[in-house]
């Protein structure tokens, strides 16, 4: 079995891409630069924990989405049953997303 890595500055270019969306117009949104968020893309920077949560509230995705480690998603393992036609992929995200707030915040002193 092949794993593929992706990095943070893919994953950022990618939904940004998907979306239809510039550079420019998600620096802005994201309280960016633009010259910051190209190097992000491009991996010439790792982004920071507070531009992950700015960029994901403004591309409409997890937090969890978007960093290529993470400490949650790597070890979250779901069991459950999917009734009514559920979807147990996006339970499983909503449910990282939640516990990497919950990690991120405790990392601050949030409690």
């Amino acid at each position: 079995m092949t794993t593929t890595t992706v990095s943070s500055g893919a994953r950022i270019e990618s939904v940004r891409e998907r979306l239809g969306m510039s550079q420019r117009a998600l620096a802005r949104k994201a309280g960016l630069s633009q010259p910051t968020l190209s190097r992000i893309e491009s991996g010439e920077r790792t982004p920071k924990m507070s531009e992950i949560i700015l960029l994901a509230d403004v591309l409409g995705c997890s937090v969890s989405e978007i960093p290529e480690h993470s400490a949650v998603r790597d070890r979250v393992v779901c069991f459950a049953r999917a009734e009514n036609g559920s979807d147990m992929s996006g339970l499983r995200s909503e449910l990282v997303h939640l516990i990497e707030l919950d990690a991120y915040l405790d990392a601050y002193g949030v409690g």
